[in-house]
């Protein structure tokens, strides 16, 4: 147990700050409008949005970076027994059940959701309500779909959260701040399904950001400074 498997660590981290940094990247570029409740306002963005298939394409990339990271700290945690392995185990595939929902959510809104609105946009104007109907329903749909996938990313970013600071390999504070970040996600979800995308999520999402961006740098930092090997227990 004297081994950091500090390759493993490295991979981690490059992967979780990697895939940070392209989904914020996709975050900058994404068509917005106002606010994002007037379907109106925003469908009429998302009509004119000439990007609208790349972005989502990058958010999709960045998520996949992100759970695969996670996927790969449950392995470099190495936890082989008792309640922490479990604890990092569940994570890990709460991650990769977030991930696939997050595929589906993209599909809905990156690519259905866009066909909605440019039908709508382009509709005369006996068929605007009838094709506006249906990007809205499909709106709905994304709702859901977001909801669920933000409480399965947050449970997974709680559990391995709190197996990273019992397994101190890294500053426990990394832990804490990926629980933080998990609750925010937790928040989001919670939000989300019952108001949309309101300006009541605006407090957990930006928490959530600043909380990941720090912890993602910090383990990132702190897995490429490890040694190859080190004595059981080193905090890191």
């Amino acid at each position: 147990m004297g081994e950091t498997k500090a390759g493993v660590w490295r991979l981690a981290g490059s992967l979780l700050l990697a895939g940070v940094l392209v989904s914020i990247l996709a975050g900058l570029l994404h068509a917005e409008s106002h606010d994002a409740n007037d379907h109106p306002a925003s469908f009429t963005a998302y009509a004119n949005s000439d990007a609208w298939t790349a972005v989502h394409l990058g958010q999709f990339f960045g998520m996949a970076l992100v759970c695969a990271g996670l996927v790969t700290l449950w392995s470099a945690l190495d936890l082989r027994r008792g309640a922490r392995a479990w604890t990092a185990g569940i994570g890990a595939l709460a991650a990769a059940l977030a991930l696939s929902l997050y595929g589906a959510l993209q599909a809905v809104d990156g690519v259905a959701l866009k066909q909605a609105v440019d039908s709508w946009a382009a509709a005369a104007e006996p068929d605007k309500a009838a094709r506006f109907a249906t990007a809205e329903g499909i709106r709905w749909l994304e709702w859901g779909m977001r909801s669920y996938q933000s409480f399965l990313l947050g449970i997974a970013l709680i559990l391995l959260g709190a197996a990273v600071a019992m397994r101190r390999r890294v500053s426990r504070v990394i832990g804490w701040l990926m629980a933080l970040s998990g609750l925010a996600y937790l928040a989001q979800g919670w939000i989300i399904g019952e108001l949309g995308f309101a300006a009541a999520n605006s407090l957990p999402t930006l928490i959530g950001i600043i909380a990941t961006v720090i912890w993602t740098i910090w383990l990132a930092v702190s897995a490429w400074r490890m040694k190859e090997t080190t004595p059981a227990g080193h905090l890191g």
